[in-house]
């Protein structure tokens, strides 16, 4: 299973520690966005869309992180914990999913891609809507041991690669204690999980150093 990546990178981490959950061994190719090594035409024949990750399952290509961690708990999972079959369960997971790719990954993004990129000065508006992300968060917590209720799912992973990124970047988690244990208990029972912080401490010593 050959898996095109990059260990900085959150998406491609989430992708690490479910091929750990379900037990399956990624062959990892590491692929230089810098080198243009995603715009190869034999990359562009797996991904048209040339992003990481990609996963190629005996030739059937996959990109878009959260939809390898479903592929990958559906077809290789040997039960339902990570992503469980009943729907209103399977629905929190899913929206945990959602919520992170559109508001919690996407609002670090928003935030600090323009310092690291494009070298512009921190924008106090796109803090405050980091922030407000990590608190509706902490409010999804309340009562609950993992993201989607009291078992670890594949949310919690998704989740868990985006903290560590915001964590690697200095962010301030003392106003949020819902996410602070819940970010200790990830560390401690999250499959794969020290590669997850090895990648954000790559991500850290690359962008934010």
């Amino acid at each position: 299973m050959d898996f095109y990546y990059l260990p900085g990178s959150a998406p491609c981490r989430a992708v690490q520690m479910t091929a750990a959950a379900v037990g399956v061994e990624l062959n990892l190719k590491l692929t230089n966005l810098m080198a243009g090594e995603h715009m190869k035409p034999e990359f562009l024949k797996l991904n048209p869309q040339h992003t990481i990750p990609t996963l190629v399952d005996n030739g059937f290509p996959m990109w878009e992180s959260r939809a390898i961690q479903i592929y990958l708990v559906e077809k290789y999972g040997k039960d339902d914990k990570l992503y469980p079959k009943d729907p209103q369960k399977r629905a929190v997971v899913n929206q945990r999913l959602f919520f992170d790719m559109g508001t919690l990954y996407q609002r670090f993004g928003d935030y600090w891609y323009p310092q690291i990129f494009a070298k512009q000065p921190a924008n106090p508006e796109a803090k405050k809507k980091m922030e407000e992300a990590v608190g509706f968060f902490n409010t999804f917590l309340e009562g609950h041991e993992y993201a989607a209720g009291s078992d670890l799912t594949i949310a919690d992973l998704s989740l868990a690669a985006s903290i560590a990124t915001y964590e690697v970047a200095g962010f301030d988690f003392a106003p949020f204690p819902n996410v602070q244990a819940w970010l200790a208990r990830c560390k401690a029972n999250a499959p794969g999980y020290a590669l997850n912080q090895a990648g954000a401490d790559e991500f850290k010593a690359k962008f934010l150093s």
